[in-house]
């Protein structure tokens, strides 16, 4: 452990600076729950023994002071009661001021008032932005405050002013405050002292887990979704009576996130145990929806519920985004697949409306260009081009219960949060302990009196310090003598003596009962597990997401098979023409322009194409666009960087193989599948250095000639067997096929049986000219891979192979 990760250790340690004491003046929200200015002083930073303190020794410790305070005092949840230090202000703030759920209402700037002034000297609109996210159906599974008027919408409408609206608690609030006054929790001061706050809330469930939380720290963040109520408080009893249960265990009662607007979750059940075990992952959402029958046979699909973070306007802004595209930034036109998109979404989608309101939360209505098209087939292009599928994300950072954040799995979340709830009701049970103790102490007095009560009346008529006098006399404490003086004497009537007796009978039971909770674990065992089921079943509700399994959404475009010529120009225009043997003399191009390659393939077959930078590109032959016209520039079609050109190409089935080389003398084998990539921008796949170029692609295959020629520009030959070569799916740089010279460069390559080579060349004048090997002057070439191979006698300059004799 180096010194840095000691001086974070300590300061998770030391209680964190209150938010008012942190050491800038300004900070923008955290998360939309909290933010705003800080009123209060700078913090004093750790006192260093000398007068002189190095400027990067004070800038440290000051970030690492100020990181902490934001990461434990304002962006984090708390595992035991699942609150931001803002929220808890707000609730408890709310409790104090009598908003109970029966209570009439107050004006929302009333609570933030009672909130900056009492407990968070900060922005009154962080406070009352983490108010309204408190008060929202919508983004919390279980809102904790009841707010009455507008609050905003899942559109992303903000909440009307605070001094418009008005709030209250909700009854689910109950699990968090309804033991705040039982001596469950401690109690800290407040900024300036004047008042106390609490430093966590008494939550009877684990709320960290059913409303989760969202937030940036420095350093860190937190995305922890929403849960039922009943699947948590199922899977907390399980732990409490098997402590050893493991995650995938408690994943038969918590079956994964259940969110506000509900949904569907389509991740496999593999990816959301291995979330729930690490704290961290992924999982895939869709919209649900059902088809609605109209009319003549016609039919539309209504959307009901919403992936997390998509509201009805969002979908219908991606939609307008898709049939009506802009030109990218940098673009001269509408890219082909802009294009494609959009004629793609119009030949389908014929009307898209949004009919949500109070009765129905989400109702977005699609109307198809046609009753015949299939409804699964429609959605899919729905959800393939919107948010009505996306990804959720999981990311369980919080405070645990030793102060210190981290990211935690689910059952170190409700492991932490079961020892809290023990904690909390051993300490209900002392402090209610106490209360009988003193009751009782209080009411045995009392029965002295009652039975004494003319001895009584008499000292206290005659004695100049009854108190004293009576504490002489009955062996009274101080307590009870001055209850005595202070009780009516209505109270001593014969009725109110049954009474005492009564009830020092009840209090010495349930003193009784208290004491067999705090000595045996087992009874205080069943009491918080009966607990928690009341609670469930009082709060409780059935699940809202669906969890069903299912591939996420893809397009498939129908390609019908069929033989096709891809032309690429030499200034990178590209286009196909249906069949085969065309003649190139009748290829078009622009003025100034020529072939570069023309591919025979089929449609249903992809077409490769590399970059000078190594980068390789594919497309399906069948999407190039088509016509006698001269094609689309390649650049709407594939990202090439600038600068780079397309060098090579080739088409073909995925199971092909080739030889691919550069004029560094190193190469590899591949398969075509191996180079297919899903996005335009390709990927790197041939490691090329500076003034490297890439000899063509050689196809092979099992029936291949066994050995390989490589020719240098010198004029050195090498002979070496095919399966000295080393296949590379991922690509790379490959290993050395020929020892090159500083000034020397590979030339070409060949599959030759070794029986015969060919190669061509021009003579000085110009004149080409072609020379022919035999086996015997082949043989004297052979050597392994690697090697400097043998110096040819010619008698010309060689340009590269003719193939086989």
């Amino acid at each position: 452990m180096n010194e840095n990760d000691e001086l974070t250790e300590d300061l998770f340690d030391t209680p964190v600076l209150d938010e008012a004491e942190e050491p800038i003046s300004e900070e923008m929200p955290l998360d939309g729950d909290q933010g705003g200015n800080h009123d209060g002083p700078p913090p004093a930073l750790t006192d260093f023994t000398e007068d002189a303190v190095p400027l990067g020794l004070y800038a440290e410790r000051a970030y690492l002071e100020y990181a902490v305070s934001v990461v434990k005092g304002r962006a984090l949840p708390d595992v035991c009661d699942g609150q931001k230090p803002v929220q808890r202000r707000i609730l408890y703030a709310m409790h104090e001021m009598g908003l109970s759920p029966a209570a009439k209402p107050v004006k929302s700037a009333r609570v933030v008032g009672e909130v900056l002034g009492k407990y968070h000297p900060h922005s009154d609109v962080s406070a009352y932005d983490a108010m309204v996210r408190l008060a929202q159906d919508f983004s919390l599974r279980y809102p904790l405050i009841d707010g009455q008027g507008n609050f905003g919408s899942r559109d992303g409408d903000g909440a009307a002013a605070m001094r418009y609206t008005e709030a209250r608690l909700t009854k689910l609030a109950e699990l968090l405050l309804s033991e705040i006054d039982r001596g469950t929790v401690d109690f800290i001061p407040n900024y300036d002292g004047a008042f106390e706050e609490p430093k966590l809330l008494p939550a009877r469930l684990p709320m960290v887990l059913l409303n989760g939380a969202s937030g940036i720290a420095v350093g860190m963040a937190t995305e922890i979704p929403s849960h039922n109520l009943r699947e948590v408080a199922d899977a907390a009893v399980a732990l409490i009576k098997k402590p050893d249960l493991a995650t995938a265990d408690l994943l038969q009662y918590v079956q994964g996130p259940d969110f506000p607007g509900g949904g569907q979750i389509i991740s496999a059940a593999k990816d959301i145990q291995a979330a729930y075990e690490n704290g961290r992952g992924s999982l895939t959402v869709r919209a649900r929806w059902k088809v609605e029958d109209l009319a003549r046979g016609q039919w539309q699909v209504v959307v009901t519920e919403l992936p997390p973070n998509t509201s009805s306007q969002k979908v219908l802004e991606e939609i307008e985004d898709l049939t009506n595209p802009k030109v990218k930034k940098g673009k001269k036109a509408l890219t082909q697949d802009q294009m494609q998109t959009k004629q793609l979404l119009l030949s389908q989608l014929d009307t898209v409306r949004d009919e949500s309101g109070k009765d129905q939360a989400v109702r977005l209505v699609f109307e198809p260009k046609s009753s015949r098209q299939n409804p699964d087939e429609f959605m899919n292009l729905l959800l393939t081009h919107t948010s009505l599928e996306g990804n959720c994300s999981i990311n369980m950072v919080m405070i645990g219960i030793d102060g210190r954040p981290q990211q935690k799995s689910l059952k170190q979340v409700l492991s932490e949060w079961v020892d809290f709830r023990f904690q909390t009701v051993t300490r209900r049970t002392q402090h209610r302990l106490g209360e009988v103790d003193s009751r009782i102490h209080i009411l045995e007095g009392r029965l002295i009196v009652y039975l004494n009560i003319d001895e009584v009346i008499r000292i206290i008529r005659n004695a100049d310090d009854p108190k004293a006098d009576l504490v002489a006399a009955f062996g009274l404490s101080d307590r009870q003598a001055e209850d005595i003086l202070e009780i009516r004497l209505r109270q001593l009537a014969r009725l109110e003596g049954i009474k005492i007796e009564q009830e020092l009978e009840k209090l010495r039971g349930e003193k009784a009962e208290l004491e067999h909770l705090l000595a045996d674990s087992g009874a205080m065992q069943k009491l918080i597990i009966s607990e928690i089921k009341a609670d469930a079943k009082a709060f409780g509700d059935d699940r809202r997401t669906l969890i069903e399994t299912t591939g996420r959404a893809t397009l498939v475009q129908q390609v019908v098979d069929e033989p096709l010529t891809i032309i690429l120009s030499k200034k990178g225009w590209i286009r196909s023409r249906t069949g085969h043997g065309h003649d190139p003399q009748n290829f078009g191009f622009k003025e100034g322009d020529g072939l570069f390659a023309a591919l025979e393939c089929r449609s249903v077959e992809q077409v490769i194409l590399f970059g000078s930078n190594g980068r390789v590109f594919s497309l399906l032959a069948g999407q190039i666009p088509g016509g006698r016209g001269d094609g689309v520039p390649i650049a709407t079609l594939i990202d090439l960087p600038p600068g780079v050109k397309v060098v090579q190409t080739i088409a073909g089935k995925g199971e092909q193989r080739y030889l691919l080389a550069a004029s560094n003398g190193y190469g590899f084998t591949t398969k075509l599948e191996s180079l297919i990539s899903r996005v335009k921008a390709g990927k790197q796949y041939i490691t090329l250095d500076a003034g490297d170029t890439l000899l063509p692609p050689f196809p092979f295959d099992d029936d291949t000639p066994p050995f390989i020629a490589a020719l240098s520009k010198t004029g050195r030959l090498l002979l070496f067997t095919r399966d000295e070569m080393k296949e590379l799916a991922g690509g790379g740089k490959g290993v050395q096929i020929m020892s090159l010279d500083d000034q020397d460069c590979l030339l070409d390559l060949a599959f030759t049986t070794g029986h015969a080579l060919s190669i061509i060349g021009k003579t000085p004048r110009g004149k080409d000219t072609t020379e022919k090997f035999d086996a015997l002057e082949l043989a004297q070439c052979q050597s392994k891979r690697g090697r400097k191979g043998k110096v040819l006698s010619l008698s010309f300059t060689a340009d590269g192979f003719a193939g086989e004799g």
